[in-house]
This record gives structure tokens, C-alpha cells and sequence, in this order.
């Protein structure tokens, strides 16, 4: 009457095997040197800056506008943010 099926297993197949191989992947941090940890708030701020000063040199502005805009203000926010960020933990540590 008892099956057997509930005592063995389940092998994972070989889409779920790379799936979870990815994940572990994408889940690892990432260690970069010090240099670049410590002036990747300054890039991402100097490039928004540079892309938002380019607009005004844009020749012909009617498409590529709104893409420098779009890009210096990301740039621009993420650059603050990670400062922030990175003056929070400062705090926190001290």
C-alpha cells in the first residue's frame, strides 16, 4: 500500500542546478581595490557634472538631450547617495 517515492530525494534537474549556480554567483560580493572604492562617489558625481555641462554644447539637441539629462541626473543621484551612504557608515563606525 506504502510507496516508497517519499523516502528518495528529488534530484534537481539540470535548468534548476544552473539557476542555483547563478544565483550563488550574482549573490557574491564584489571586493575592488580601495582607490576605486574610495572615488566612485567623485566619478559618478564628475561624470554627472560633465554630462550635464555637455548639453549645452549638443548640436543637435532634439534626441540627444533628454539622453545626457537622463544620464547626468542618475549619475548625479547615485553619486550622492553612495556618498551619503559611505558618511553614514563613517558615523556609525566611530
Amino acid at each position: 500500500m506504502f510507496s516508497d517515492v517519499a523516502k528518495r530525494p528529488a534530484g534537481l534537474s539540470e535548468t534548476q542546478q544552473v539557476t542555483r549556480s547563478a544565483g550563488t554567483f550574482l549573490s557574491q560580493r564584489i571586493w575592488i581595490p580601495k582607490l576605486l572604492y574610495v572615488a566612485l562617489p567623485y566619478f559618478y558625481l564628475v561624470s554627472g557634472l560633465c554630462a550635464l555641462i555637455a548639453t549645452l554644447y549638443v548640436a543637435s539637441w532634439t534626441w540627444v538631450l533628454p539622453h545626457y539629462l537622463l544620464f547626468s541626473a542618475l549619475c548625479l543621484h547615485m553619486g550622492i547617495l553612495i556618498y551619503r551612504r559611505r558618511l553614514r557608515s563613517d558615523i556609525d563606525i566611530e
